[in-house]
């Protein structure tokens, strides 16, 4: 799936149900490689990747998944207490602003 000038100018996006994230991220990077040949994307030496949204700056890549906290869900300031020490954000099932769909984070 390929959304143009969305946050980026692309959004190359490889996802499926069950938790084969091997499966997931080897077919984005086949992906990524076929629409290279035809649009070559920039790259700065000391920047790596350049994109439009200076957060993805780098190697552009932002990994998510959804998984099922229904007991966490109930207490959403304890399920964010236990995300940020992680590193990680907490988001809903259609993304960043986005509430859960039961219990699906």
């Amino acid at each position: 799936l390929v959304w143009c000038n969305e946050e980026d100018h692309l959004r190359i996006i490889s996802m499926q149900m069950g938790g084969d994230l091997g499966q997931v991220y080897r077919r984005l990077v086949t992906a990524v490689g076929e629409i290279e040949k035809k649009l070559p994307f920039s790259h700065d030496e000391r920047l790596g990747f350049l994109t439009f949204c200076p957060t993805n700056l780098g190697t552009t890549i932002r990994a998510s998944v959804h998984i099922k906290l229904p007991k966490l869900a109930k207490d959403k300031a304890n399920l964010d207490a236990i995300a940020a020490k992680f590193n990680l954000q907490v988001r809903g099932t259609r993304g960043e602003h986005t509430e859960s769909e039961g219990g699906v984070y």
